[in-house]
């Protein structure tokens, strides 16, 4: 206590306003606000109005304190629209929405207006929606939902989905149908949340699904449900013991690989409708892939499923314009790449009995196509695992030039090609490397990017797409950084490096090559010149005309190769273990006859398309 008595108090006066008797309000709650009645919309959908601020309004303005006649007359025209839509069989949401839509600029299309008159009407709110991917099976189920909410049909809603796309489903039921959703976090949610928009495989976890199955949901929505394909998998029991009045499946691939999926599906929609298993299979089943009874199997599909599909006469979409674009390497750049391809050809074939090290070294051969610095990290990393001192050095060599390569001929006409427009680019790369080299050089030129990978969470993807939709003008994405998200508000979409799997690139063109772009759309192929790129891009995808497929086409067409290894494995042997260049042409030449003669195969015989075609 010395001490502190030893130290000097200063003292400084202040100010203080007393408060007179008037001021005691500022400490009393606010008053409670009244509410009037409910006015039901032909037993629709109840609206209220606040009393409380009627009366605020009156004391401002001077009106009396009951709603006047305008009050009146607006209500009566809102519920006379309502009655002669529901006389007609028509929807209440579009007329609930109809200034929502009008602010956000919203135009639905008549398919998706007709698809949700289906669901409500003929199809009892139980319903597979199998559009083809891009037509708007998002805007169908909104649609779906609200006109449930609307008519007091439901209440408590579940949504499921990958968690990469939560956020999207948010923002397009918060935009577009005015909803507000919560966003599951924790397992207090499920139960405190009318409407909750969830990742599937969260849910299907304990303690979540114990929690959820408790539950009586009064509609139940899983978007990418061709997951539940299965019967005999996790998710497909969680969702069949879900209870619930209302469901809705999205897939624009219901059926993959036979038709029992197809029967599984169904079966958690609407269970029995198509009997048992064996009597489907007894019924309609010629082979997995072959139906029979077609017109009676497709009476039975019509009560459950809906699917509509582009082209002529149905959902037309914008053009697609293709760019090749060939990139002459420096001689630096040929040297590096020449070395580095020799390399791995040798060590492929002493290697084909390690599938890891297989692996590492067809990584590396596209690598350096992409990058100096992709390829550079690889190198150090084979450089690790090698034994054999001449291999290590031999490595090293590559190392230290693939590091000291200070030039790249692709991104000098990636900044070229972005610095001459204003427009949104999409820039689509494999390697986590190239990306951010990428991006630096970008950045050097003075042009601002956005970057989009798989390491980011969900909620920071749909942050990041949102910042480019309003600010920037690049986002750098690898390929599992755009999956899931659309980006109609961009058509340009520059393939830095191509994928040697042809389904990644029609996944990457139908980010932005889906129904609400109202452009055409501008891709760029970047191949180096006399290298793997080139082979893939001129003999293959040119060849079958890859780029003018619709998304899904090409699942269709290596269903029915029935290769005995995947393509990307077919392709790479191809393209690393050939011995000679002309004997890799010749082999890709024999492989693009193969997709030619599958396509035409699929075009005859998909029994999907022939079943949903009415």
């Amino acid at each position: 206590m010395s001490v502190l008595q030893n130290i000097p108090v200063k003292t400084f006066p202040i100010t203080v306003p007393l408060l007179g008797t008037g001021s005691l309000h500022f400490f009393q709650p606010p008053p409670e606000e009244k509410w009037s009645r409910d006015y039901w919309i032909n037993g629709a959908f109840p609206v209220q109005y606040s009393i409380t601020s009627l009366l605020n309004v009156k004391e401002a303005l001077g009106e009396p304190h009951q709603p006047g006649a305008d009050w009146y007359r607006l209500l009566i025209q809102a519920e006379r629209a309502s009655r002669q839509a529901l006389v007609r069989g028509e929807l209440l949401a579009p007329l609930h929405l109809a200034e929502r839509w009008r602010q956000v600029g919203v135009i639905p299309y008549p398919h998706q207006l007709e698809t949700a008159r289906r669901v409500i009407h003929e199809l009892g709110g139980k319903a597979i929606l199998a559009d083809e991917v891009g037509l708007g099976k998002t805007i169908e189920a909104g649609l779906i939902i609200k006109e449930k909410l609307l008519r007091g049909l439901a209440r408590r809603i579940l949504i499921l989905t990958p968690a990469s796309l939560c956020w999207q489903w948010y923002n397009e039921l918060k935009e577009k149908f005015n909803l507000a959703c919560g966003m599951q976090r924790s397992e207090y949610d499920w139960e405190r949340t009318n409407i909750l928009i969830a990742s599937l495989d969260k849910a299907k976890r304990e303690p979540h699904c114990g929690i959820i199955q408790r539950i009586p949901w009064d509609m139940l929505v899983v978007d990418e449900a061709h997951k539940l394909k299965n019967q005999s998998t996790q998710s497909y029991s969680f969702i069949n013991g879900i209870q619930r009045k209302y469901c809705l499946m999205l897939t624009a691939t219901p059926m993959q690989n036979d038709l029992r999926e197809l029967y599984n599906l169904i079966n958690l929609i609407r269970p029995g409708q198509l009997g048992t298993y064996r009597q489907f299979k007894q019924d309609f089943l010629l082979d997995m892939r072959t139906p029979k009874q077609t017109e009676e199997l497709k009476g039975l599909l019509e009560r459950v499923m809906i699917r509509n599909r582009r082209g002529k006469g149905s959902v037309e979409f914008t053009a697609r314009r293709v760019h090749s674009v060939p990139i002459t390497l420096s001689e630096a750049e040929r040297e590096l790449y020449d070395d580095v391809s020799s390399y791995v050809r040798t060590e492929y074939r002493n290697a084909m009995g390690s599938p890891r090290n297989v692996l590492s070294l067809i990584t590396l051969q596209r690598e350096i196509c992409s990058s100096a610095i992709a390829a550079a990290l690889t190198l150090e990393r084979l450089k690790s695992r090698a034994a054999d001192p001449a291999v290590q050095r031999r490595l090293q060599e590559l190392l230290d030039r693939a590091v000291a390569m200070e030039h790249n001929s692709k991104v000098d006409f990636l900044v070229d090609l972005i610095g001459s427009t204003d427009e949104k680019v999409i820039v689509f790369t494999e390697y986590r490397a190239s990306q951010e080299y990428i991006r630096w050089r970008l950045t050097k030129a003075g042009i601002a990017t956005l970057g989009f990978n798989g390491s980011l969470s969900a909620s920071r993807k749909g942050w990041i797409r949102e910042l480019f939709r309003s600010q920037s003008q690049v986002l750098v994405s690898t390929e599992s950084g755009g999956e899931g998200l659309n980006f109609q508000f961009c058509r340009n979409v520059v393939n830095y490096d191509l994928p040697w799997n042809p389904m990644r690139l029609e996944q990457r063109i139908g980010r932005v090559h889906r129904l609400g772009q109202e452009r055409d759309v501008q891709i760029y192929n970047l191949a180096t010149q006399e290298t793997i790129e080139e082979h893939i891009l001129y003999l293959l995808y040119e060849k079958i005309d890859m780029f003018q497929m619709v998304m899904g086409e090409m699942d269709a067409i290596l269903s029915h190769l029935r290769m005995k290894s995947s393509f990307e494995s077919k392709l790479s042997e191809i393209l690393v273990g050939s011995e000679t260049s002309e004997d890799m042409k010749r082999r890709l030449e024999e492989l693009a006859d193969n997709i030619l003669q599958a396509r035409n195969d699929a075009q005859e015989s998909d029994a999907l398309d022939r079943l949903l075609t009415w």
